[in-house]
């Protein structure tokens, strides 16, 4: 390589690589036109110039150590520093250089990409991590706390007070299953949206209206002036999470007596339709938006952007997500006159 010959080599000329042979000062009294193509700099630029000149800063010390050593015989082998282009950009390089008489005989690689695959590949992890403690604080450090509030709101509420202590004690065991709920709401997006899905427990159910019916009349006692009608005509059995569906019952009905017109009543109908279960909740009101309606099942989105609505809008992120976990899906339909949410799953 320290010959003429072997600079005009195929080699020399096509390599990758950016090749060179280095003086004692640190000046390239030789470059391959990799250099040109990978930094920018001409042979000739190069050659008035010494190594430092192209030094990242932070990377001075640690190199002109190592030059230090390479002078005393030793290689450098896989040392990596950057260098600057001729646009003012730095390029990762790795190296291997090997002394040879006088002079040093060099290879460097381009590893710049690399090494944003290396940060790239890290910062996944320290997210994926993250992500682990985000759900752990909520299932532990929040849900627990809150767990023992509630707890003990109900314990003082259970002695003799008078209506304003009563009425307060109330408030505050409200406010904590409020805030339960948001909670469970937040754990079920971080899973769905950083754990691959929403998990469910899949085992064949006979007796979902048993639990359907519970969800609605517990609607109905925290809004007793919302009329809501029941029609479960579906009579079989259904591979389900049973829990999940009551879930995602009670988030297609919360949204409908929110949304919904509060003189006209909620309806709530179950029935088999080729080979489908289906699952419906219609309430009567304003049509939905259509430019709403394609974004209905984001989290954060509501059909009523109302500041004073209660809720992250998540509901019908997470129903959507619960849909797909049992292999079927949900939609919706809305005009001036109804707005039907449909949940179909396959019997299978």
């Amino acid at each position: 390589m320290t010959s003429v010959a072997d600079k005009q080599s195929l080699t020399w000329q096509v390599s990758p690589d950016l090749l060179g042979i280095v003086n004692q000062s640190g000046v390239f009294v030789e470059t391959n036109p990799a250099w040109q193509a990978v930094l920018g700099w001409s042979e000739v630029e190069i050659r008035s110039m010494v190594f430092t000149d192209f030094l990242h800063p932070d990377d001075m010390d640690r190199t002109l150590a190592l030059f230090s050593t390479m002078k005393e015989g030793k290689p450098a082998l896989h040392f990596e520093n950057r260098y600057r282009c001729k646009d003012g950009d730095y390029r990762w390089l790795s190296w291997v250089a090997v002394p040879e008489g006088d002079i040093f005989v060099c290879s460097a690689r381009d590893v710049t990409r690399d090494k944003a695959n290396a940060r790239a590949l890290q910062s996944s992890e320290d997210e994926a991590l993250l992500r682990e403690q985000f759900i752990v604080i909520l299932g532990h450090d929040l849900r627990n706390p809150l767990a023992a509030i509630g707890s003990a709101v109900r314990i003082a509420s259970r002695q003799p007070h008078d209506e304003k202590i009563a009425a307060m004690f109330a408030a505050i065991d409200g406010s904590a299953d409020r805030m339960a709920k948001l909670i469970d709401s937040i754990m079920d997006f971080a899973r769905a949206r950083l754990g691959g899905g929403i998990p469910v427990d899949l085992k064949r159910i006979d007796a979902l209206q048993m639990g359907f019916e519970r969800v609605v009349d517990e609607v109905r006692m925290a809004h007793p002036e919302r009329q809501i009608q029941t029609s479960f005509k579906f009579d079989g059995a259904l591979l389900c999470d049973a829990a999940r569906l009551d879930q995602l019952l009670s988030n297609l009905v919360a949204n409908a007596v929110t949304h919904g017109s509060r003189d006209e009543p909620i309806s709530v109908v179950t029935e088999e339709v080729d080979g489908l279960f289906v699952l419906s909740v219609a309430n009567s009101g304003q049509a939905i938006p259509q430019d709403v309606l394609v974004n209905l099942f984001k989290p954060f989105e509501r059909a009523d952007k109302s500041a004073s609505l209660q809720g992250l809008g998540l509901g019908l992120y997470i129903a959507d997500q619960i849909a797909k976990a049992h292999s079927g899906a949900i939609g919706v339909t809305s005009n001036d006159d109804r707005t039907v949410f449909r949940l179909a799953i396959p019997l299978g």
